[in-house]
């Protein structure tokens, strides 16, 4: 079973960058699908971004296409998410998550392992 801890978060002013990252335990982590979902107060958790893998396929939803990146390492276990042009509406807990198969990216019911988030706001 795979672990993921998140790190990376913190206060950044609008159009600044982050870059969260996600470290993985468990021999099983290269065969897995990793994604990146944000939770803001009063909202329900939504999707960020998928890789594939291999690293080869990625997917992203509307709000992070061209801010963000999520790219990975497999030989260090590492998943990461650089975001630039940050905005206040950025503001989240954001999730590292893992799943088997390349479908149903979008939706965390897909997701069987999770990590503990870690907080990003971003500052008018």
């Amino acid at each position: 079973q795979v672990q993921l801890v998140e790190s990376g978060g913190g206060l950044v002013q609008a159009g600044g960058s982050l870059k969260l990252s996600c470290a993985a335990s468990g021999r099983t982590f290269s065969t897995n699908v990793m994604g990146w979902f944000r939770q803001a107060p009063g909202k329900q958790r939504e999707f960020v971004a998928a890789i594939s893998s291999s690293g080869g396929r990625t997917d992203y939803a509307d709000s992070a296409k061209g801010r963000f990146t999520i790219s990975r390492d497999n030989a260090k276990n590492m998943v990461y998410l650089q975001m630039n042009s940050l905005k206040p509406e950025d503001s989240a807990v954001y999730y590292c998550a893992g799943k088997v198969l390349y479908s149903g990216l979008r939706s965390t019911e897909n997701y069987n392992v999770w990590g503990q988030g870690t907080q990003v706001t971003v500052s008018s």
